[in-house]
């Protein structure tokens, strides 16, 4: 089963700021211990929204919009993420609850979510 644990933005990832050294050195163990389970199939940072743009889709079958970044309420932006390979939602939950602080000033937040396999 698929799932992506999606590293929510915050006011300090949006700013462009990269982990401290503690916190990188933290998260490339957490991520030496989803390789070395065979879990991880892709990790990535994203840049933050300021480089970003949306493009909506207003009105079916209409133009479509292009707003260039940055967003506003980086806790609705994404900051990164990390795709796993594991038998249950337990199983990918236990490696969410392993993980730390993606952020590392206490404001990380993770979303899990299983990705459709067809």
């Amino acid at each position: 089963m698929l799932f992506m644990l999606i590293v929510k933005a915050s006011t300090n990832s949006e700013t462009g700021n990269r982990p401290n050294p503690d916190l990188n050195e933290a998260m490339s163990k957490y991520n030496e211990e989803l390789v070395e389970a065979g879990v991880r199939v892709m990790a990535k940072g994203l840049h933050p929204s300021s480089n970003g743009m949306r493009i909506s889709f207003p009105e079916p079958g209409g133009e479509r919009v292009v707003t260039e970044g940055p967003f506003s309420e980086p806790n609705n932006l994404v900051a990164g993420f990390i795709l796993i390979d594991v038998e249950s939602k337990e199983e990918a939950v236990k490696w969410v609850m392993r993980m730390p602080d993606p952020q590392g000033y206490g404001e990380g937040q993770i979303e899990l979510r299983q990705v459709f396999e067809f």
